[in-house]
């Protein structure tokens, strides 16, 4: 059976909505646009697309607990303290199967440390000059659905907070000082990230004036300081580009069916890293 492309438009889209099947299949977001820029990256693409697996980890409960109090909006933060001797540990098994129990409800469940840092990090954003006027205005998590002009591909992105003349993205971060942003902004691919989703606000707007793209980064450990942020035109160019590059490689696998992973048909030579000194070189 042929799936059906979804309509184009903004959507204020449930997580599960955005990230089902229906969708996903059909549209190319960020976070795939990434996947697919990497070594092997058309097959790791695809077996992500046919497996569906989502990783749970302590520290995603955080950010998105962090994100639900700031933005109004997401899975409701849950205070779960163990009953063992130590309440930051869930080891008994009643433990594990009642924070099983809230996940499965779509809760995100806390430890008492984690919990307390949630609401603290979150009245950091809210108490923060810029960032407070930054959210002030627009609407939660709305996902942003588009053709692109050039290759054809349905796009999607899910917006924190949608403004009506630009995107404001929630981080947390251990550290949001210049240089370790500047480093989490490659690691992580974020001015990728912020590329794609303009690309979609410009195409469903259309407004006059440039749009912006800001982050907002709140720390995970006291003072719990927020550090508003935006890429240079340089870091935004090179974003575009890669998305430019994502789009290519999404179109031309899903017309031919194959999704490449590392060479099949040669052996490739590898040497020591450039900065390795020999006696020969």
């Amino acid at each position: 059976m042929t799936a059906v492309e979804p309509a184009a438009g903004i959507f204020p889209l449930t997580d599960e909505e955005y990230f089902a099947p229906a969708l996903a299949s059909t549209t190319l977001s960020s976070t795939g646009a990434k996947t697919l820029l990497a070594p092997g990256g058309p097959a790791r693409f695809r077996h992500q697309l046919d497996t569906g697996t989502a990783v749970v980890k302590r520290e995603y409960d955080l950010g998105h607990a962090v994100h639900t109090l700031v933005l109004g909006s997401g899975p409701e933060p849950v205070l779960f303290p163990g009953t063992g001797k130590n309440p930051e540990a869930w080891q008994k098994e009643d433990d594990k199967a009642a924070v099983a129990k809230l996940r499965a409800e779509g809760k995100v469940p806390l430890r008492p440390t984690d919990f307390a840092a949630a609401w603290a990090m979150a009245s950091a954003v809210r108490n923060h000059p810029v960032a407070a006027k930054l959210f002030y205005a627009g609407e939660p998590e709305q996902a942003l659905i588009w053709r692109d002009p050039t290759t054809g591909v349905m796009c999607r992105a899910k917006a924190d907070w949608l403004r009506p003349d630009g995107i404001v993205d929630l981080k947390t971060a251990e550290s949001a000082d210049a240089e370790a942003l500047s480093k989490a902004t490659y690691n992580h691919g974020y001015y990728i990230q912020a590329a794609f989703y303009l690309r979609g606000f410009r195409e469903l707007r259309q407004l006059a004036a440039e749009p912006f793209f800001v982050f907002a980064a709140v720390e995970k450990s006291p003072p719990y300081l927020v550090h508003v942020h935006q890429l240079t035109e340089r870091a935004m160019a090179h974003g575009d580009r890669k998305v430019a590059e994502a789009l290519e490689i999404y179109r031309d696998c899903t017309a031919s069916g194959a999704w490449p992973g590392y060479p099949l048909d040669e052996i490739t030579d590898t040497d020591l890293p450039g900065w390795i000194r020999t006696e020969e070189w």
